[in-house]
């Protein structure tokens, strides 16, 4: 089944904004490389900001310094109502709020552990996970990377792009990809691989989102210490900063 871009967006938004509707912002960051969202409960949610996410002026929210103290639900609209990808952000992260609380906060394991990659297999990752790369190739496993930002990689050929993602056996897609209305491409272009993991911070971890779609993993993060997160997050601080006060959780999900 292939889905229109923001499709997945669209669907997390309308399974939380009734809950969104009860909930108030506790705090708003916005920095260099991820959005922090703390609700009145306590539940904290990140996203990640893309490198070429700048709105194009002084401005990046028109309503800064209004948010505390309001609803959660007017973050959350920025899902399907986003005109650019800071603002999407801003929804995913409370919308990954909003899930932090029923999410298992026990878990704190890498997600490739789960993958149970074998030597020849073929492997495609969409969006450089640098600490991921040695860990895949150490398997035996055949690595392909796609990244869309030619300072961090050389760029593949449409073709060649087209090619490691349809014959893969798995897809390893960083969830950013929701972020740039780009996931449900990258969804339609497999053919069979045996997993299909999304993962990053940003990453929703709320299965029914993904019902009718290839994905069989969800790999997310969830806020331990939110006070030191949304400190590094206002201090300009990315994944390697945030990591000692975060634990990774994983969810297996049928395709």
């Amino acid at each position: 089944m292939s889905l229109q871009p923001g499709t997945l967006l669209n669907r997390l938004y309308e399974r939380l904004e009734p809950d969104a509707k009860n909930r108030r912002i506790a705090e708003l960051r916005i920095g260099l490389s991820y959005v922090g969202v703390r609700l009145d409960h306590g539940g904290t949610g990140l996203a990640a900001v893309l490198p070429d996410a700048a709105s194009g002026g002084c401005t990046v929210l028109p309503a800064a310094g209004k948010h505390a103290g309001s609803s959660a639900a007017d973050l959350l609209a920025y899902l399907p109502e986003g005109k650019n990808a800071v603002e999407r952000a801003v929804g995913l992260a409370a919308a990954n709020a909003l899930i932090a609380s029923s999410c298992d906060a026990s878990e704190d394991r890498e997600a490739t552990t789960y993958f149970g990659l074998k030597p020849g297999e073929k492997v495609a990752m969409v969006g450089l996970f640098s600490p991921l790369v040695e860990r895949i190739r150490a398997t035996g496993a055949i690595l392909t990377v796609i990244e869309k930002n030619p300072e961090r990689l050389d760029l593949l050929p449409p073709d060649q792009k087209q090619q490691a993602l349809a014959g893969c056996d798995v897809a390893i897609i960083t969830a950013t990809t929701l972020l740039n209305h780009t996931l449900e491409e990258t969804l339609a272009a497999l053919a069979s691989p045996r997993v299909v993991a999304v993962i990053g911070p940003s990453t929703p971890l709320l299965p029914a989102v993904f019902s009718g779609t290839p994905v069989t993993h969800l790999g997310g993060a969830v806020v331990a210490d939110s006070t030191r997160v949304l400190q590094i997050i206002s201090e300009g601080g990315g994944t390697p900063a945030l990591r000692p006060s975060l634990r990774f959780v994983n969810l297996t999900i049928g395709p």
